[in-house]
């Protein structure tokens, strides 16, 4: 069974670093494309970072690029996504998801986790 398990998330102030993981079982990283989304209250969902199944191809939303960071280690099944110089509007929760053939930040992704919930705030 394909499962999605998020951590890392919690309280981080503005300004600061957070580091989530997503932790893949029932399948290998080198099958499926992964995704991280997010949402906020009384927000559309916003796609946040992607990364291919071999790992060439990231991608990142205007919102985050330049200061989040999405990486994976295969031999773990687990997956990134380094959060610095976080904003408020960062704050959400937090889905890593997986796909077997699509790659996007606007695509509906076939595999999703529960979820992590990231605060920032001071």
């Amino acid at each position: 069974q394909l499962q999605l398990e998020e951590s890392g998330g919690g309280l981080v102030q503005p300004g600061g670093s957070l580091r989530l993981s997503c932790a893949a079982s029932g399948f290998t990283l080198e099958e499926y494309n992964i995704g991280w989304f997010r949402q906020a209250p009384g927000k559309e969902r916003e796609g946040v970072a992607c990364i291919s199944k071999n790992g060439a191809e990231k991608y990142y939303g205007d919102t985050v690029r330049g200061r989040f960071t999405i990486s994976k280690d295969n031999g773990k099944n687990t997956v990134y996504l380094q959060m610095n110089s976080t904003k408020p509007e960062d704050a959400g929760v937090y889905y890593c998801t997986a796909d077997r053939w699509r790659l996007g930040l606007l695509i509906q992704y076939e595999h999703w986790g529960q979820g992590t919930q990231v605060t920032v705030s001071s």
